[in-house]
């Protein structure tokens, strides 16, 4: 049972999302809520569309019951297609509206692209201190069979362009198991964005999704041996080049520092989340019930996730009110329940390679060791999770089979 006493909820970190909905051009692997821009494009639109994320934003700052925010992501989409004008009001609003961290990480995903957007040190006056650029390959031949819209040395001038202009922390994205790629090919795309000056590599192996224009025409991926081939000699030439590899699919170098914003997700904090389609989680314990507005979702203690409406014309199109679910549109909001808690949480926290505390359960959950303690010693005897009560992290076979672990907790 869910004893939401146990929920530590102010010592819980708080984050911010912020998605930007529009690409230039929807790439045939993509499963997220993005759009492309039509031909119709004004500066109108923009300006909707920041409207609707401040009242978005205003409507949950009362959800933050006094914590500061610790990070923001921003997301997509193509985040780097907003205008710079409008992410000097953006933030300057959410100052206003929420408290950020002194030391807040602020991260916006951006493509190489060159026409797409400002110049790098306007982001740095901005806020933003740390840029995710996604590249997925150096090789034009993937790119184009991905649907990327640039090219090699574009991707090589945005990363040095980005270093030269003051950003201390640059991951690159790259995929692998590419089709047709070869293992000295997915070793370049590491070598490449190392020489370049990433300083956090996010090196991850291209998936299938529903609902993509791959999982209705599949290309032809290398077969499970090449697969398993690459991502060992992958992991083998990233710890090489100096970088430490603390998630499944995360790597960062001696230089940076783990990406906060995404651990908060991985140790199961909560996050706000502003803008169309995007997803937030929020703990509410019985102590700060009466801080909040009065508003029967926020009736009970508990954990919440919510979303809101996918589409940008639906989102911007908000009710003009004061009630947190329905500006903009809330499409979402529902209690996590006690028997999904578990497998939600381990989910999350089994990614990081290191662990956490098992402090860390009952803080974030409001369950106890004991509920779950039968499942953890059959996972310890399996040779899956190490033996520890101080501890919760895989073993090497743990992290080799973590889907394993999960059906324990389902």
């Amino acid at each position: 049972m869910l004893n939401t006493n146990n929920l530590e909820v102010l010592s819980i970190p708080l984050a911010l999302y912020i998605h930007i909905p529009w690409c230039v051009k929807k790439c045939p692997y993509c499963d997220f809520n993005s759009h492309e821009l039509g031909a119709d494009i004004s500066l109108s639109m923009y300006d909707d569309y920041v409207d609707a994320l401040l009242l978005d934003a205003r409507m949950q700052q009362p959800l933050t019951q006094g914590r500061e925010i610790s990070s923001i992501f921003i997301g997509g989409g193509t985040p780097s297609l907003l205008p710079i004008v409008q992410y000097r009001r953006l933030f300057s609003e959410l100052r206003s509206i929420f408290n950020f961290a002194a030391n807040i990480e602020i991260t916006m995903e951006a493509n190489p692209g060159t026409l797409e957007h400002a110049p790098f040190a306007e982001y740095l006056e901005v806020g933003i201190n740390r840029l995710s650029i996604g590249v997925q390959s150096f090789d034009v031949d993937k790119l184009q069979t991905l649907g990327r819209i640039h090219n090699p040395e574009q991707a090589i001038t945005a990363i040095k362009a980005a270093r030269a202009a003051g950003f201390e922390r640059v991951n690159v994205d790259l995929m692998h198991g590419l089709p047709q790629q070869t293992l000295p090919e997915a070793m370049h795309d590491i070598q490449l964005a190392h020489d370049a000056g990433a300083t956090h590599i996010s090196w991850y192996q291209l998936t299938i999704e529903p609902n993509t224009v791959f999982y209705r025409s599949q290309p032809i991926l290398p077969d499970e041996d090449s697969l398993a081939d690459i991502e060992q000699a992958g992991q083998t030439l990233l710890q090489r080049l100096g970088y430490d590899n603390y998630e499944v699919s995360a790597w960062t170098g001696a230089s940076d520092m783990p990406c906060r914003h995404n651990v908060n997700y991985w140790q199961f904090g909560d996050y706000l989340a502003i803008g169309a389609g995007a997803h937030g989680k929020i703990s509410i314990g019985k102590n700060v019930l009466s801080n909040l507005a009065d508003n029967e979702l926020l009736s009970a203690a508990g954990i919440y996730r919510f979303s809101k409406s996918r589409l940008p014309k639906d989102y911007v199109t908000y009710a003009d009110t004061n009630t947190m679910p329905t500006a903009p549109k809330m499409v979402g909001w529902q209690a996590i329940a006690s028997d999904e808690l578990v497998s939600e949480f381990m989910l999350n926290v089994l990614r990081l390679h290191d662990g956490v505390a098992w402090t860390l359960f009952e803080a974030r959950t409001g369950l106890t060791y004991d509920s779950i303690a039968t499942e953890i010693t059959e996972l310890i005897n399996k040779g899956l999770l190490i033996d520890s009560k101080d501890t919760l992290r895989p073993t090497k076979l743990g992290q080799r089979y973590l889907n394993q672990i999960l059906r324990a907790f389902l």
